[in-house]
């Protein structure tokens, strides 16, 4: 257990991925010329590696979107001139000037071969520190696993149902079955922190118990203010 909190274990039901159909043809000029003029056309240039051989190909813009703009993680099913190549998207470069879709990089799946993928949090649950008046904050949306193609998942569901005021979710504490999560232990991905509200309550319940001193001081001081003319009064009659 770490930060109050226990180990997560997610993704207990095997979940359907959802895949992305693209169909493309291969590129034989890989020119500077011959891109430029396919980017002109709507055409993306992108490339399949990772198999028994690499694949250069080209696909209209229009059938990449629902893959590139998603926070889903998603296979992508490429025929490239009738044959089929299973997939997963690894990198991705944008016109620094127009922000249109340059170039995609897809890695191709072998059923016995690790990859190295990044997969969403799905965050689950009510935190009880937010039930106790807290502020829930998400550190990461995102891990980095390492896994085989078959145990490949949309997300990753972490709980965060135990965690409590002041209280913490780290990479460490988050356990996949046949993944291996490669970012950093001890880095936090949830928290719950005090809001100024709550602050300010406890400023408020506290208050009271430390100002009952002072109506006694305050009832203290009129009574040794009225002593004082008692004994002025006695010191003449001492004279005589």
């Amino acid at each position: 257990m770490f930060g109050g909190y226990a180990p997560v274990s997610g993704n207990k039901k095997t979940l359907k991925m959802k895949s992305v159909k693209i169909e493309g043809k291969k590129r034989t000029d890989l020119g500077k010329k011959a891109t430029r003029h396919l980017r002109s056309e709507d055409m993306v240039p992108a490339v399949i590696y990772g198999g028994t051989e690499t694949i250069h190909f080209q696909a209209p813009v229009m059938s990449f979107r629902t893959l590139v703009y998603t926070p889903e993680f998603q296979i992508a099913d490429i025929t490239v001139d009738g044959k089929n190549y299973r997939t997963i998207m690894k990198d991705i470069q944008f016109d620094v000037v127009t922000d249109e879709l340059n170039h995609i990089d897809f890695l191709e799946l072998v059923e016995d071969r690790k990859v190295v993928a990044t997969l969403p949090i799905k965050f689950t649950g009510q935190a009880q520190g937010v039930k106790d008046g807290g502020r829930l904050e998400l550190k990461i949306k995102s891990l980095h696993v390492r896994t085989l193609p078959k145990y490949l998942a949309e997300h990753i569901v972490v709980n965060i149902d135990n965690l409590q005021l002041h209280g913490n979710i780290r990479v460490q504490d988050v356990v996949v079955d046949n993944m291996e999560i490669l970012n950093s232990p001890r880095i936090p991905i949830a928290s719950v922190v005090t809001t100024r509200a709550l602050r300010q309550a406890d400023t408020e319940a506290a208050a009271p118990a430390g100002g009952k001193a002072a109506p006694a001081a305050a009832k203290a001081a009129p009574a040794a203010a009225g002593k004082a003319p008692a004994a002025a009064a006695a010191k003449p009659a001492a004279k005589k």
